[in-house]
């Protein structure tokens, strides 16, 4: 259900290598993988989660509304994780020197798709 999405986010963005869909107590609805990426996506949503579920508590706490993106950046590894309702959140991870801007758009543009299905 969720397949489409995440495959083409990844063959969009120049140096993705995977994306996946998940809620912020790290259970996950989906994934897409490129064949031999250097880290496994599960395991990096699931790291993410507890900081993405505490973002989301500290933008409540703030009464700055709801947060909606949040980019993590790392030597090896940039994480763009973009809110699609509720606890769910798409993320898209990609090499160093990746294209992060295309990553935000597709990810901004694809997120809507996904709410019919998570409602």
């Amino acid at each position: 259900m969720f397949q489409d999405v995440l495959k083409e986010v990844v063959e969009r963005a120049d140096g993705a290598v995977a994306s996946l869909v998940m809620d912020t107590d790290g259970i996950t609805m989906d994934s897409f993988t490129t064949p031999g990426a250097k880290y496994d996506i599960l395991t990096v949503g699931i790291e993410l989660s507890v900081v993405v579920k505490g973002v989301a508590q500290a933008a409540t706490m703030l009464e700055a509304g709801e947060a909606q993106e949040l980019t993590v950046v790392t030597d090896d590894l940039t994480t763009v994780v973009r809110m699609i309702c509720g606890n769910y959140f798409l993320a898209l991870s990609l090499k160093p020197g990746a294209n992060v801007g295309k990553a935000r758009y597709l990810l901004r543009t694809r997120a809507p798709d996904l709410v019919d299905d998570l409602s």
